[in-house]
């Protein structure tokens, strides 16, 4: 894993999903604010990054809701402060993945990002069904 950091912090940029960490790749996303006006989105775009500012700014988990509520079905990724404890909120939200710094990273390591890889079982949703 320290590889990993290594190699990644000349990236600079680390992508977490349900599996841990990896490289993140150069893709052409649409880069998004979390005041950016929904309404003159293109949904037809392949990929879309919600910027998070401050971990404290929970706007970027409100759009992501509100693209997949309008039917958004590309690659929808949280850039920026999203902090491990975040991550079950914002695959729930509908984002696919979370990119990070490569010093977020190494502050909190992959364990701490897969302990809420299993974000499904720990919805409130899956609680009620199994009941």
């Amino acid at each position: 894993m320290k590889d990993l950091i290594t190699e990644t912090a000349a990236l600079e940029a680390v992508l977490v999903t349900d599996a841990g960490f990896a490289p993140a790749p150069a893709e052409d996303a649409l880069d998004i604010a979390p005041d950016a006006d929904l309404d003159a989105l293109d949904l037809a775009t392949p990929a879309i990054r919600v910027d998070f500012a401050s971990f404290a700014d929970g706007r970027g988990f409100t759009i992501a809701r509100r693209l997949r509520l309008r039917g958004y079905t590309g690659r929808l990724v949280a850039s920026g402060h999203v902090l491990a404890d975040q991550y079950a909120m914002a695959r729930r939200s509908g984002f696919d993945a979370v990119q990070i710094n490569a010093d977020l990273a190494a502050r909190q390591p992959e364990d701490q990002w897969l302990a809420r890889a299993d974000w499904q079982a720990h919805d409130h949703r899956a609680r009620l069904r199994a009941a």
